[in-house]
C-alpha cells in the first residue's frame, strides 16, 4: 500500500514539475504561435528620405533585423519583405513605386501574418519636430487599436508627443490584414537624426515594438 502511494506522490510531483515548466516556458515565449511579417519601407532604387549621405532606406532595414531578433527571441514567427538593399518593381511596370508596393501586398498575404508592422522614418521641413508615430489605415477595425497601443509605448518608453492618424497610403489600403505603418523618428530633427544612426537607441525603439505587441496579443 505504502510503495502505491509513493508512485502516486511521485505521479503528481512530476506532474507539477512538468505544468511549472510549461507554464515558464509560456511565459518566456508570449509570441509563441504568433506570425508577424516585417516591412522595411523603401529599398533598391527608392532611397526614401535622406540626410546628406544618410538614407532612410538602410535605417529602416537595421531597425527591421533588430525588431526580428526581439520579436523572435519572444517566440513569434517572423518574416520580412526584404533583407537587403532591393525594391520589387519590374522593369515593365510603369509606376514603380506602385509595382513595388502591390509585390510586398502580395508577399504579406502569402503568409497570412496576424499582423504586420512596416517600418519608416519620417521627415518634415520644420527641424522641431520629432518622435516616433503610428499610422494605420481603417480597412481593418483592428489597425487603430494596434495602432493605439504602440503609440502609448512610444510615449512611454521614447518620449513621444505624436498620437495616431489614418493613412490612404495604397500599400496600407490595399490589404485587409492587420497592420501598421511605424515611423520611428524623423530625420529632419538633429538630435533624433543623431538618435536613429546608434544601435543603442534602435534596441529601444524595437524593444518598445515588442513589449506593446505582447500587450496587445493579450488584449
Amino acid at each position: 500500500m505504502l510503495k502505491y502511494k509513493v508512485i502516486i506522490l511521485l505521479f503528481f510531483v512530476v506532474n507539477t514539475f512538468i505544468i511549472s515548466e510549461t507554464s515558464a516556458y509560456v511565459n518566456d515565449l508570449p509570441l509563441l504561435g504568433k506570425v508577424i511579417y516585417i516591412d522595411p519601407g523603401h529599398g533598391g532604387r527608392d532611397p526614401g528620405t535622406s540626410y546628406g549621405g544618410l538614407l532612410e532606406k538602410d535605417l529602416n532595414l537595421s531597425i527591421s533585423f533588430k525588431l526580428r531578433d526581439e520579436l523572435m527571441s519572444k517566440g513569434a514567427l517572423v518574416y520580412m519583405t526584404r533583407e537587403s538593399d532591393i525594391d520589387f518593381s519590374s522593369r515593365w511596370d510603369i509606376k514603380k513605386k506602385r509595382g513595388d508596393l502591390y509585390r510586398r501586398i502580395l508577399m504579406m498575404e502569402k503568409a497570412s501574418p496576424n499582423i504586420y508592422l512596416s517600418i519608416h522614418i519620417n521627415w518634415y521641413d520644420n527641424p522641431i519636430w520629432r518622435g516616433a508615430g503610428v499610422y494605420y489605415h481603417k480597412i481593418n477595425k483592428k489597425n487603430e487599436t494596434l495602432a493605439q497601443v504602440i503609440q502609448a509605448g512610444f510615449k512611454e518608453d521614447l518620449n513621444s508627443k505624436r498620437s495616431i492618424k489614418q493613412t490612404d497610403l495604397y500599400l496600407y489600403s490595399n490589404t485587409k490584414i492587420n497592420g501598421v505603418l511605424l515611423e520611428c523618428g524623423y530625420l529632419s530633427n538633429p538630435n533624433e537624426r543623431y538618435l536613429l544612426q546608434q544601435d543603442s537607441y534602435q534596441k529601444e525603439i524595437t524593444k518598445s515594438i515588442t513589449k506593446s505587441i505582447i500587450k496587445y496579443f493579450s488584449i
